[in-house]
């Protein structure tokens, strides 16, 4: 794994936020947010589910799975994804909170991530948003997927048929910037600090 990240079997997780095992209860302190790190198939249906409200007309789901290749690299076998687990929710909590300022209409989020081995097909992270109308759902689901690959802490090692690494292109995490253009994150714990809680040299997000 990483050099300086975490692997605990069990990351902790914020007063009220859920896991990817299971949807936030109906008497959470933010019941429409659903967040979560885990080794277990991802819900991807029930997320589905979970992302529709009566108001709402527009539920946009972003599912990306394991597949058998990358960039110059065929017979893609396996993968396998590693975390600094105890930044990973805090981080998507960022993600979710700027994503409700860019679009106030959104309804509900979900982001959840699988760490361990994957087989190809399975899901490796799922994203959904649910608002009145498309346009935002649309737009929202793309920057939630997009600001999750960039910010927090979640790198994936391949297996192919000619042997095994780190993904191919140079990626570090970097603190997400919002609407302000302020960086959420500033803090002791912020992974700008030693180079190796950046992730492995050549890491594809």
């Amino acid at each position: 794994m990483p050099a300086g990240t975490s692997a605990d079997s069990e990351p902790d997780l914020p007063v009220g936020v859920s896991s990817a095992a299971g949807a936030p209860t109906p008497d959470a302190p933010d019941p429409d947010t659903w967040l979560g790190l885990g080794a277990d198939a991802l819900p991807v249906d029930e997320v589905t589910r979970w992302a529709g409200r009566p108001d709402c007309g527009a539920v946009v789901v972003f599912c990306g799975n394991a597949r058998d290749h990358s960039d110059g690299r065929v017979g893609v076998t396996a993968l396998e994804y590693e975390a600094y687990e105890s930044q990973v929710v805090p981080r998507l909590a960022g993600v979710a909170t700027e994503a409700r300022n860019r679009w106030p209409v959104l309804a509900r989020i979900a982001m959840l991530h699988r760490v361990g081995p994957l087989a190809i097909g399975e899901a490796a992270v799922v994203v959904a948003v649910s608002s009145p109308h498309r346009d935002a759902a649309f737009d929202a689901c793309r920057w939630c997927i997009d600001s999750l690959k960039s910010t927090v802490p979640i790198w994936k090692r391949e297996a192919w048929d000619g042997g095994q690494s780190w993904g191919l292109e140079a990626q570090h995490v970097t603190d997400l910037i919002d609407v302000d253009g302020s960086a959420y994150g500033d803090g002791p714990d912020d992974r700008d600090g030693p180079a190796d809680r950046a992730g492995p040299a050549g890491v594809d997000r």
